[in-house]
């Protein structure tokens, strides 16, 4: 792939469009400039919504088995450009290419997913209670949707969102992350090419969010707001949806607990901890982020995970010896730096890592701490990193407890050979999405979303096309 500079459009109604101001986009390996793309401002939401709300109608009234043949298509698509698309995202975000193939084929099972749940939207017709009437319900388009992806995985946030929107039969304009808009952009070509009409999916990458959020929330055509990001700005969000009542769903911080009970398989305990932690150097909000490990198996644990970071390769992504890339940008590690220091000024023990590397790009290193005390600010926070928090607790309850202690239920992870407690874990633990001896549970075949302040809804599964539907009721006289 050539990585010269590029200039890249908004993607409006079919075409490209050029105007004016641009912003860089930087690989954070390297801080280089691989692109310059072109900055959206509130006139040209306006337009995108203009073209999405033309399109509408039609793209409504396409049958279920058309718009199933366009994500086939996409899927095949796509699929067939791996190696193109993953270059793409680790150019933009850094990681490794190994795991931006891994990205690029769990986005794909997305538009596969949901080629296949678009010729089951079904009704319901039965009798009323009283038999005087039939109750007929039917399951509808929302209509034009504003689609607010994140940096970490830039394409399969698009097309967990982009997937059961076409298959439901709504238009889009896609906002993707200021930091990771290219993936986005070669997304929106590929779809047309599957056949997407003009003005289904339109994108608008832009460097000052608010006044192009704030403009499409304010306009009455637009029917839903589908956002991945912090609960911060989840919570803004939320308020702004408020005046037009839009449906909204929400996929919001997470602050995962992995708990390791004193009967789990130790080894395959820090096996599932290497894949829950270390995935994208731990830039997802599925991260494992607080191990709370059973004090009889505690020292044993740390060793087992300690011995599995410890040799792996800090590195730029396209280097295929990289296993650990950079972070997006050296703001995140100066945060994430300074949620390491924290925790080491208060007492917690730093066995690997935990050290600025010198050189170019954002990196950090693959970082343990064991005796993390219970102030530490980075088990209050989501790291968003390489870096796993050890603390230790008497017995299960204690362990239950601690995983509860947070505001956030997107995910919990526990390991444990007891099946009856595997089930009394799982059912207590207040997460939307529980691993059970696994470490990772994105899957598209799977509902994944999170509870208390983690979000609002249901992305990926049967139940991600539902997002993207309203029913209506008809009452028709017997």
């Amino acid at each position: 792939m050539d990585t010269q500079p590029q200039t890249h459009g908004l993607f409006i109604g079919g075409t490209w469009h050029r105007p004016g101001p641009t912003f860089e986009v930087s690989d954070p390996a390297t801080g280089r400039t691989v692109a310059e793309v072109s900055d959206a401002g509130p006139g040209d939401a306006l337009a995108a919504l203009d073209a999405a709300a033309q399109a509408q109608p039609d793209w409504a009234g396409t049958p279920p088995r058309e718009r199933a043949e366009i994500l086939r298509r996409a899927f095949d698509l796509l699929v067939a450009r791996t190696e193109e698309f993953a270059e793409l995202a680790t150019l933009e975000m850094g990681r490794p290419l190994a795991e931006s193939r891994a990205e690029v084929a769990y986005a794909a099972e997305f538009l596969r997913w949901f080629a296949e749940e678009a010729v089951r939207i079904a009704g319901e017709h039965r009798t009323a209670p009283g038999g005087d009437f039939r109750i007929v319900t039917a399951r509808r388009p929302v209509g034009p949707c504003y689609l607010i992806t994140p940096w970490n995985f830039p394409l399969a946030m698009i097309t967990r969102k982009v997937g059961p929107a076409l298959a439901a039969g709504c238009t889009v304009v896609i906002k993707p992350a200021e930091a990771t808009p290219l993936c986005a952009l070669a997304l929106a070509s590929l779809l047309a090419e599957a056949g997407v009409p003009a003005g289904v999916v339109n994108v608008l990458p832009t460097l000052d969010p608010g006044p192009v959020t704030t403009a499409l929330l304010a306009d009455e055509r637009l029917r839903k707001l589908s956002f991945t990001g912090s609960t911060e700005v989840g919570r803004m969000l939320l308020a702004q949806s408020a005046p037009g009542v839009l449906r909204t769903s929400m996929e919001l911080g997470g602050n995962a607990p992995f708990l390791v009970f004193d009967d789990a398989d130790i080894e395959a305990a820090a096996d599932g901890a290497l894949v829950a932690k270390m995935r994208n150097a731990g830039q997802s909000c599925v991260a494992a982020n607080r191990f709370i490990v059973h004090r009889a198996v505690a020292a044993d644990f740390a060793e087992a995970l300690r011995a599995r970071m410890a040799p792996l390769r800090l590195g730029p992504g396209s280097d295929p010896a990289s296993q650990v890339g950079p972070l997006i940008d050296e703001a995140a590690r100066t945060r994430i730096h300074g949620l390491v220091t924290d925790a080491a000024d208060k007492g917690a023990k730093v066995l690997l890592g935990g050290e600025i590397p010198a050189g170019p790009g954002a990196f950090y290193p693959p970082t343990l701490l064991v005796d993390v005390p219970p102030d530490a600010a980075l088990l209050h926070r989501e790291i968003f990193g390489p870096v796993a928090a050890i603390t230790v607790q008497p017995d299960e309850e204690a362990m239950v407890e601690a995983a509860n202690a947070t505001a956030a239920g997107l995910v919990a992870f526990a390991y444990t050979r007891d099946l009856q407690r595997a089930f009394r874990v799982g059912d207590r633990l207040e997460a939307g999405m529980v691993g059970l001896n696994r470490g990772l549970v994105s899957n598209a075949a799977a509902p994944f979303g999170g509870i208390k302040q983690s979000g609002l809804g249901r992305e990926g599964g049967f139940e991600g096309i539902d997002e993207y539907l309203e029913v209506k009721y008809m009452a028709i006289q017997a």
